[in-house]
């Protein structure tokens, strides 16, 4: 069998030789950005599977579908392992901004926590439109990209001991909390399943109601729900309603799902 790094460069077209380096993550953040969605059919179409590395492989490089972040952190941190980086998996809490307050299921975000040359950076694939698309530090510093500006906030509270805070590019005019996490706890593969449960049964998740299928875009992002389409290009909204049948022709077209 081919190993990930070949099968996940030509599901982000990369080239299949190109050495991996700490300074190489961006531009592979960016193209995995652009590339694989964040989606949850699986879980609306109740067809979850195991989480195992090989799954995910399966999944996500074989069948080119796309995932949650439960799927989709973990499959970039194989990634990163395979190309001799020292990484965790963590969990987190994501901040509800319309109830304004941490969300009440639980620690169900999966992210990666990279440690290079005795820094530790946060690195998220798996945050819907929200990816920072470079490797944020820990120690604060505040990191530009094409989709905004991101930075992690050194804060003691019940759900961690840092927070992502970011302002995303046209629609952020102030600094927003994205979740908390710990730095001080790893996660195993097999506690995956648990988060895949509580997404997918919790009657408070948001992803086992509507499907919903987001990517970015080189200019902006793409959002495809059952009852709309909508694309930030240039700053600029444009959002179609639409009809069932609609859904599974722009799913195709646009995803490649």
């Amino acid at each position: 069998m081919q190993n990930l790094t070949t099968l996940f460069h030509k599901r982000i077209g990369m080239p299949y030789n190109e050495k991996i380096t700490f300074e190489k993550l961006p531009e592979i953040l960016e193209k995995t950005a652009q590339t694989i969605p964040f989606e949850n059919l699986t879980i609306i179409e109740s067809k979850k599977c195991e989480i195992t590395k090989e799954n995910l492989i399966k999944k996500i490089v074989d069948r080119n579908e796309g995932g949650l972040c439960y799927e989709l952190n973990p499959l970039f941190y194989f990634y990163l392992i395979e190309n001799g980086f020292n990484a965790v998996l963590t969990d987190g809490v994501v901040y509800n901004h319309t109830e304004k307050e941490y969300g009440q299921i639980g620690r169900t975000h999966v992210t990666v926590l990279l440690n290079h040359k005795g820094q530790t950076y946060l690195i998220d694939t798996g945050f819907g439109g929200n990816l920072p698309l470079k490797p944020v530090p820990l120690s604060g510093e505040t990191i530009s990209s094409d989709n905004g500006e991101f930075r992690i906030k050194k804060e003691n509270q019940e759900f961690g001991d840092y927070c992502l805070e970011m302002k995303l590019k046209h629609k952020d005019t102030e600094w927003k909390i994205g979740y908390a996490f710990d730095s001080r706890k790893s996660i195993e593969v097999a506690n995956l399943n648990e988060i895949q449960t509580i997404i997918a049964e919790h009657p408070q998740s948001s992803f086992n109601k509507h499907p919903l299928i987001t990517r970015l875009t080189e200019n902006g992002n793409i959002t495809l729900t059952d009852t709309t389409f909508t694309e930030w290009a240039d700053g600029i909204l444009t959002k179609e309603a639409i009809e069932n049948k609609k859904f599974k022709e722009l799913a195709k077209q646009h995803f490649g799902l």
